[in-house]
This record gives structure tokens, sequence and C-alpha cells, in this order.
């Protein structure tokens, strides 16, 4: 069979293989899984509860194996791994298990003007399988986000990780085979482009993919074959928003953090930034002394080193691009040849505008370009200015400014003095708009997606036959239209209800 090898990118050495599955060997997981959801889809959900927190346990028991796999496959410090890997996994786990109990719970319904002879609710049901094709830049936390909702709402799960960093998908299949009491919960199939695309099609009952944009349409486009619904989380190019009443102190820390981190290869990193002409030069000396202040090349630094190669190419090609069109780098802007490869210098520049690339394309990496703009009306004309929309920020001292502007931020996240939070909360849901993706993840919402909403109606009282059944009562279509002008005509249809109230 053949292997996929795993390197560091630190160090350009391999650190292990993974076979690169078949066709058959990927339907033959999606079988075991469905031949486990029988058993799993029936449990009642303080059992699911149960089994999933003894799987967090288990985690934080080992959580310096896992905290040393991520840094060995992503490049990644130890400290960044541990808050945006284990910690927001081990909160999300916490929320589902206080709040999904409520949240899938029968739901009673209003049956309108038949609530005198019937009762309705609403049910959520798991799907079955569900398929969840997770990325290279968090290999952990964005997999096992829909790993475990999918477990919480009673679904069983097949994953295939990233082609670039298996070995931790490979793990998150060994917590829940030595956390979890009930076999075969969560199957793991590794391989490329080949294997995903064979798991799509082996008859799962829902995608969760998170990736490119251009890699997403074609999931959706093969799910469309067999009208399986999908989750897609897709790229970002996410704009940052200082106003000239901003704090520009932490505005500017956010801004370093919020670009940098990971060395930029984050969904929703700050790749952009449009600051109004009032502050923009305090704004750029702050940003460019504590970017050339971070520490780079010890784990017990920073950040780390990229984790793709071609990541690192493009990152360059868009520099270069915005070089030639005029761009001025201000810091930053090489690869850190003494570190190796994969090391790139956090990068500010500014004179950019959006002829290139930088400002249109994601290039996740560690790059912050710098817009000065007029007003707050030009900030959000030029942030609004993408076909991305997943996250977004606006810095201001007044709350309802804040509020305003990001009421009108077209973008499924925002931000308000802060950045890239909002996948912290487990409470929000979180997803895109535009080509940022479908669906949600996180919240409740995330919960009830992973379900199937059945509407349930019961009569109450067994009578013979109802109004509306045959044959049609003599008068019947003067009676019904009286009737409906006394139900839904502004003025009678208050009196009606309060009647049927009382």
């Amino acid at each position: 069979m053949a292997t996929i090898e795993t390197i560091n990118p630190t160090t350009g050495q391999s650190i292990g293989t993974v076979p690169d599955m078949e066709e058959a060997q990927v339907r033959q997981a999606v079988q075991r899984a469905r031949s486990a959801f029988r058993i799993w889809g029936r449990l009642d959900f303080d059992e699911r509860r149960e089994q999933l927190l003894r799987v967090r346990d288990l985690m934080l028991d080992r959580a310096d194996d896992i905290v040393a796999r991520v840094c060995e496959e992503t490049g990644k410090t130890p400290f960044e791994a541990m808050f945006t890997e284990l910690f927001i996994t081990a909160d999300l786990i916490d929320f589902y298990a206080r709040h999904g109990a409520k949240a899938l719970r029968p739901e009673r319904v209003s049956t309108g003007p038949l609530r005198l002879t019937k009762r309705s609710y609403k049910v959520y049901e798991p799907l079955g399988v569900v398929a969840v094709i997770s990325p290279w830049n968090y290999p952990f936390s964005l997999t096992m986000t829909n790993v475990v909702t999918a477990l919480f709402a009673g679904n069983t799960v097949v994953l295939k990780p990233s082609e670039v960093t298996p070995l931790v998908g490979v793990l998150v299949g060994e917590l829940f085979d030595k956390g979890c009491d009930y076999a075969d919960v969560v199957e793991v199939v590794t391989g490329g482009g080949a294997a995903g695309n064979a798991l799509v099609g082996a008859g799962v009952q829902k995608v969760c993919f998170t990736g490119s944009v251009a890699t997403g349409k074609k999931v959706m486009a093969k799910a469309a074959e067999t009208l399986t619904p999908v989750t897609l989380e897709l790229g970002g190019k996410d704009p940052m928003i200082v106003l000239d009443d901003a704090d520009i102190e932490r505005a500017a820390n956010g801004a370093v953090w919020g670009a940098f981190s990971n060395s930029g290869q984050t969904c929703i990193a700050i790749e952009r930034a449009y600051v109004e002409a009032g502050v923009y030069d305090a704004f750029v000396d702050k940003v460019v002394a504590k970017t050339r202040a971070i520490r780079q090349g010890s784990p017990t630094d920073d950040i780390g080193s990229m984790t793709f190669p071609p990541q690192v190419d493009l990152v360059e090609r868009h520099l270069a691009d915005a070089v030639d069109k005029g761009a001025k780098v201000l810091t930053g802007g090489r690869r850190r040849k003494d570190l190796g490869d994969m090391w790139f210098e956090p990068t500010v520049l500014v004179d950019v505008d959006h002829s290139m690339a930088i400002m249109r394309d994601e290039t996740f990496g560690p790059v912050l370009p710098i817009v000065k703009v007029a007003d707050e009306a030009e900030a959000l004309r030029m942030a609004n200015d993408s076909p991305y929309g997943l996250n977004s920020s606006v810095w201001t001292k007044s709350d309802d400014r804040g509020r305003r502007v990001a009421g009108q931020l077209e973008a499924g996240n925002v931000c308000v003095n802060d950045c890239l939070i909002s996948y912290g909360v487990s409470g929000l849901p979180f997803g895109g708009a535009k080509d940022s993706g479908v669906g949600r993840t996180h919240g409740l919402e995330g919960l009830t997606d992973m379900c199937r909403v059945k509407s349930v109606v019961e009569d109450r009282f067994g009578l013979k036959r109802e109004l509306q059944w045959y044959p049609v009562p003599p008068g019947g279509y003067a009676l019904l239209k009286r009737a409906t002008k006394l139900l839904y005509r502004r003025g009678a249809a208050n009196k009606v209800r309060a009647l049927l109230k009382g």
C-alpha cells in the first residue's frame, strides 16, 4: 500500500508515515461507523456526555503528548498549541456537556388556530455517519470541534485528517479508542484528495469540511450528487478597522497577535487593516515596533515556523507582487534562513491597494498590510470589498460606534476591540458569509445542525372527522372565508386570539 510521509517543518526531518488509503478501505470505515451508530445513536444524552467527558479527561491526561504531536507536525510553539488546540477543545466539550441536553430536548410548538384539537412539537434526531475532513493549520481543535459536536448529537464519525498533519488525526482516533466504551464511534482514514473524495461519496449522512474555497466547492459538488448536507468553513481575508477614537495601544497589540498568531496560518487572522488618517501614523509606528519585538526560533518564543512549504511560496509571491506595484515593507519580508526554509519573518507593509493580490486573496502567512483611509465610510467600503466574509474586527472607544460598524461588516463573525477570539467563545455559532462557507459550528446552532429536525403533530381527541376532510360541508367556502378574516384581519384577530387564550 502507498504511504504518505509526514515532515517536521521546523527541522525538515521525517517523523512518520500513514497509509494512503484506497476507496474500498474508506468505505469499510464508513460501514464500521454505521454499525456503531446503531448503538451510539440510541444512547440517551447523559450516557453520550459521560463518554465524551471521559475522552476529555484522557485528553487532559495526555496533554503533553498531544501538544508535542501538534508542534512536531505544524511548527507551533507549545504555548500556542496548548491554548488554540487543547484549551479551546476542552471548553467546547464543557459547553455541550452543560447545555446540550436542553438544546436537543423535544420542544413544544404552538399549533396556532388548531391548538384546541392538536398538539405539536419538534424532535432532534441524529443523522447517522458524519464525515469530517479537517485542515492542517489547527489539526486538533478544528478536528475535534466537528467530531465532538457530531458525537454529542448522537452521530458517529469518519475522520480524514489533512495529509499534511495526519499523525494528529491518528492520535484523535486513539483518544476515542481508549477513552470511550463504545467501539468505532470515531473511525480515522488517512490519505490525500482521493481518500477525501471517496469519503464524501461513501454514503455518509453529512460532510463537515474545513479548508480552501476551491476544495470546498469540489466537496460541495460531490456531496450534491447524493444530496448530502454539508458544513463548509472556508477561507478568509479578514479586515481590521481602526477608527480615530480607538485605544491605539490595544489596537496595535491586537493587530500583532491577530496577524501573526500561528505565523498567520489562521482562517480568521487579520489579513488587512484599514486605519483612519488621524491615528494612522501612531498605529503604524506601534505595530512596527511590536512586530520587531516578536521572538521567533525557540519553543519558548512567541511564534513558530510555518507548516506547509507551498504556503511559504505563496506568501513570497504575494509580497513580490505588492512590492512590484508600489508597496513598502517596513519590517520583515524574508525567510529566516538561519532557522530553516519554513521560518518567515513577521512582516508589515504599507502603500498597498486592492490591485494587489495581498489585499484580495488569502495570504495565510505572517503578513499585515495596512491602509490609510479618510473616514469610517471608506473603511467599511474597503473592508467589504472582498468575496470573503469570515471574521472581522472594529476598534473604537465608543460602544455605539463599534456596534454600528459591526452591523455593517459583511462577515459571519465580528469582534469589537478584540480579534480572533470569537472562535474561542463556545456558545457563539461560528461560520462565514459569502465565499467563506456555509453552515455553523459551535454554539447550540452547531449542535442542532448535526441533527435531523422532525416535526410531529398529534390529534388530541380522536374525533371521527375533521372540518376540512371530505365531503366539503355545504357553505364551506363562505364559512372558511369568514373564519380566515376573523383570525387574521387586524383588530378582529386580536379579539379572537384573546378569546382563545382566555
